[in-house]
């Protein structure tokens, strides 16, 4: 499995691509064990967020991670592996929202490439039982990582 992250923005706090990198792998491995897919990962400041919030989800303001599944892997040249898709996470609102949350910094941005990367793996949040099960699998994952339940007390 390979991850490639790419850090487009300057704030403070974004954590090391090799904890990024960890996050991702952990996700995959506990839900999708042995799956070999490249995941790319990029960090973004508020504006670019905003712009991709906008252009595909008509909602013109930033959020805090999106996924871009690749779709139908289709043909694979022999010894490559399938590109799983991109998770784009914005530096700016995970701090902001870490901080009204009252949650460590770090255990956010763990949580918000968990959820990421599970919609790369076809988990979605629409429906109430969709979100009941992928809440149930970002807890598993988390608490694998020594990670407390990013739910409690919502």
């Amino acid at each position: 499995m390979s991850v490639d992250v790419q850090i487009a923005a300057g704030a403070a706090g974004i954590p090391a691509s090799k904890s990024i990198r960890n996050w991702v792998r952990k996700t995959i491995d506990a839900t999708d064990p042995g799956r070999e897919v490249d995941v790319s990962v990029r960090v973004v400041d508020e504006q670019e967020m905003r712009a991709l919030n906008r252009d595909y989800r008509n909602q013109d303001k930033p959020t805090n991670v999106l996924a871009f599944p690749a779709g139908d892997a289709g043909f694979v040249p022999p010894g490559e592996r399938p590109l799983l898709g991109d998770v784009v996470v914005c530096a700016g609102v995970v701090a902001r929202e870490a901080g009204e949350q009252g949650k460590p910094l770090e255990h956010h941005w763990a949580h918000m490439l968990v959820h990421g990367t599970l919609h790369l793996l076809g988990h979605d949040h629409i429906t109430d039982p969709e979100a009941a099960a992928m809440e149930a699998l970002e807890r598993r994952v988390l608490s694998g990582l020594g990670i407390t339940d990013p739910y409690a007390g919502n």
